[in-house]
């Protein structure tokens, strides 16, 4: 069986209507028996033999004269063909809702007329740059300089808790070098809230406490802390932004976020990130594991695969997800929130 080329797409008589799209979901009809491939669907034909040339070419050289990037389009579409899935490029007249990607795949037994998709994929070239404000919810599969795949699942939803706490109000504070001092504090604002570190550790009779400069600046917003030293939240995100500039003010409205949705951060220090987070705190006495590890990024940020990789693969190595929250830092009401683990289809 041969195809003929058009444009982008590859048109096959005969059968092909039956062999091809009916029985095994590749291409759309044409009319009759006719089917149209798109330039991938008929690669991967020609690479088992079920179709013996393109206007004369086979295999080889068929491949030969795609554009950059088609490998490993190819790549991808033989991966998820040989794991069972049925696939189409994402765009009309295969998949009657495109985005920009480059397949949507269904459940395995499913096909396009089922109207279930299990992913949405975009492949994506281990030397590639991914400006954050480009990603959404998709699977990127990344093909690396050996050829071997690897599935990182996307999602854009934000972090949501349960963690509720009547904070006080009027606490005394001083402002200390780069962390705020609280002598005497309400034991509820470390035992159910989860803010600062006592002084001296757990086994110390509390009579103090500790919290960094982002804890002390959202509690000062909120009313919860007065200095005695006439300082206000101004000097707070002074000393801040001495050590971080304007790093301070993205993870601060990041804090915030976290917190107003209420889902508790401390600092991911020890991981390498941002924040560890915890979805419901009761009592610090019964924490559990933390969840999630949040780095905060810059609107402007431009990942590379093998780094997202990385922060992927660090935070899965301690059963947590991690989490980026891209920001400008101005507004914690339109934070980019982006999920992202690893996938195996």
């Amino acid at each position: 069986m041969n195809g003929d080329l058009r444009g982008d797409e590859v048109h096959v008589g005969g059968d092909a209507r039956q062999r091809f799209h009916d029985a095994r979901g590749y291409g759309y009809p044409l009319g009759g028996n006719d089917v149209a491939l798109s330039l991938v669907e008929a690669a991967h034909l020609l690479f088992r033999g079920d179709l013996d040339d393109v206007d004369g070419k086979r295999f080889r050289a068929f491949l030969a004269d795609r554009e950059a990037g088609f490998t490993a389009r190819f790549l991808v579409y033989v991966d998820l063909r040989d794991r069972g899935f049925y696939l189409v490029p994402d765009r009309e007249p295969w998949w009657h809702e495109p985005g920009d990607g480059d397949f949507v795949v269904f459940p395995r037994g499913n096909t396009r007329r089922d109207g279930v998709v299990k992913h949405r994929v975009r492949v994506v070239d281990e030397r590639a740059t991914l400006p954050v404000g480009e990603l959404g919810d998709e699977v990127l599969a990344v093909v690396d300089e050996e050829s071997e795949i690897t599935y990182l699942d996307v999602d854009s939803e934000a972090p949501d808790g349960d963690t509720e706490f009547d904070q006080p109000a009027g606490v005394e504070a001083v402002l200390l070098d780069d962390r705020v001092l609280v002598w005497g504090p309400p034991s509820r604002l470390h035992e159910s809230g989860f803010y600062g570190q006592p002084l001296g550790g757990r086994a110390a009779d509390h009579d103090a406490l500790q919290l960094s400069l982002l804890e002390a600046a959202y509690l000062t917003a909120e009313g919860v802390l007065s200095f005695e030293d006439d300082a206000d939240i101004e000097d707070v995100l002074a000393r801040g932004r001495v050590g971080e500039g304007e790093h301070f003010d993205r993870r601060l409205a990041v804090y915030r976020a976290l917190r107003d949705a209420g889902v508790v951060p401390k600092t991911g220090f020890k991981f390498g990130a941002d924040f560890r987070t915890y979805s419901g705190v009761e009592s610090v006495d019964d924490l559990g594991h933390s969840e999630l590890l949040v780095r905060v990024l810059d609107t402007d940020h431009v990942f590379s695969p093998r780094d997202l990789s990385l922060d992927v693969r660090l935070a899965h190595g301690v059963r947590k997800r991690m989490v980026f929250a891209a920001t400008d830092g101005t507004d914690d009401t339109t934070i980019r929130w982006l999920s992202v683990s690893r996938l195996t289809p």
